[in-house]
């Protein structure tokens, strides 16, 4: 019997001098209610009941099977001071009622500098969602939706809403409506996140100075959308089979002034889709196997392409609704290379061809007027449509490289099966034993 007073007397003491530390109590809330600012609560392998309200700084840390689940009517977890830590959980089943005068989460969060790393995310509308929150940063997090068949009845993977200068990096985001939404959210850095199976991996509206390097972004319908987004750098980022309807690797829409440097485009319908866009730079890409390597409309202006690899696409380029004629596709003599679709010579051994290189077309008002045309885009029968309208019609230039360059030799066959390889293993690790390929009308309503 005294040992066992003893016993309870000296975890009492233990207990009383750390409780922050302690295993978290049956009522979660209450317990975070309960510790000072500061406090680290460590969780134990269960599942924790949610909705859970963080009003202090503190840090929670889970283990593997750590879970706050949601009672499905709100945010699971919403961030309302600053400064606060989560780690090693999975959160769930948040509302996902598209009609609330609130959009759910899995993680809301409201405030400044805080860090949520290393947590999954499952059964929720929005995976986290930063409302007017600044300098935070959310790493290594995985997001799961409910796929692309139910799009309509779910949120976006990370949504950013009037939140800038936040920092996005190795995170896994699959089957939701938008991968990473930025909205009014400028001065945001985004690096190596993995974006798959959503309408539009990336999706800025209204959000300007923003960074994005070296993602990866296959299987959506659209790889990044920017629309009304200025003076953006996307870099080094892999836009890999991105196919549906209305599909693109990358689409500019009354975008600006962005520089658009040393990026894959492979696979995709249309591999860089252009509109009612000013001054970007196109730079240093690999633009290859696309059906179109580059869809320009007439009402973009003032583009360059310069130093990019645009080869084996079945239509290298197109300009659609006129002639794009104050478009440039050299800088500072260096135009692009394209590859066997155009041969040219280098008898200066400068690299740079002895001729320009003009591509006339009469695809331009099919692809325009006809709906399915992009289904015939491979067919046999479109060598046959070029070559009757190169003689009874008067066909249009899509564009003129003044200063072509002359292919390096070997590289070519290197890059197209680097990029092969790539694309089969992205397929195989997502368990895709048939892909299939939907093609849909080039509609400027995107």
């Amino acid at each position: 019997m005294k040992k066992l007073l003893l016993f309870l007397f000296v975890f009492s003491i233990t207990f009383c001098i750390n409780p922050e530390e302690n295993n978290a109590a049956e009522n979660l809330q209450a317990t975070i209610d309960s510790l000072e600012e500061g406090a680290v609560l460590k969780l134990e392998d269960k599942t924790y009941e949610g909705n859970l309200v963080i009003n202090k700084e503190l840090t929670l840390i889970g283990k593997a099977n750590t879970v706050i689940k949601g009672d499905g009517t709100g945010n699971v977890i919403s961030i309302q001071a600053p400064n606060v830590t989560l780690r090693k959980l999975t959160v769930t089943n948040s509302g996902m009622d598209r009609n609330s005068a609130e959009e759910y989460a899995g993680i809301k969060i409201h405030t400044n500098g805080n860090v949520v790393e290393h947590v999954k995310i499952a059964d929720s509308f929005h995976g986290i969602y930063l409302s007017q929150a600044h300098e935070n940063t959310i790493n290594h997090v995985e997001i799961k939706g409910m796929g692309k068949g139910e799009i309509a009845p779910q949120g976006n993977g990370i949504h950013v809403y009037y939140a800038n200068h936040n920092l996005f990096t190795h995170n896994t985001i699959e089957g939701t409506r938008d991968g990473m939404f930025f909205d009014y959210a400028n001065n945001n850095e985004s690096y190596e996140n993995n974006i798959s199976d959503t309408r539009y991996g990336l999706h800025y509206m209204y959000s300007d100075e923003n960074i994005f390097k070296s993602n990866t972004f296959t299987m959506n319908t659209g790889g990044a959308a920017v629309m009304n987004s200025n003076r953006l750098l996307l870099e080094d980022n892999h836009f890999i089979v991105n196919y549906g309807n209305q599909s693109f690797g990358l689409l500019l829409l009354q975008a600006n002034d962005n520089q658009i440097k040393n990026n894959t485009f492979y696979m995709n319908q249309r591999g860089i889709y252009i509109d009612q866009a000013t001054r970007n730079t196109i730079q240093g890409n690999k633009i290859s196997q696309n059906q179109i390597g580059i869809e320009l409309w007439a009402s973009s202006n003032e583009q360059v392409f310069t130093g990019n690899l645009i080869t084996e696409n079945t239509i290298p380029a197109v300009t659609i609704g006129g002639t794009g004629e104050t478009n440039f596709w050299s800088h500072e003599g260096k135009g692009n290379d394209w590859g066997n679709s155009f041969p040219l010579t280098d008898l200066n051994q400068n690299g740079i061809g002895d001729f320009p290189i003009t591509y006339r077309s009469s695809l331009y008002q099919l692809i325009e007027d006809q709906e399915l045309s992009y289904l015939f885009l491979k067919s046999p029968a479109l060598a046959i449509y070029e070559k009757m309208n190169a003689v009874l019609v008067d066909e249009k230039v899509m564009f003129n490289d003044p200063h072509p360059l002359a292919a390096a030799k070997g590289n070519h066959n290197l890059i197209l099966f680097a990029l092969l390889g790539v694309a089969a293993i992205l397929i195989l690790l997502k368990g895709r034993h048939l892909l299939c390929i939907t093609f849909g009308r080039n509609g400027r309503k995107i």
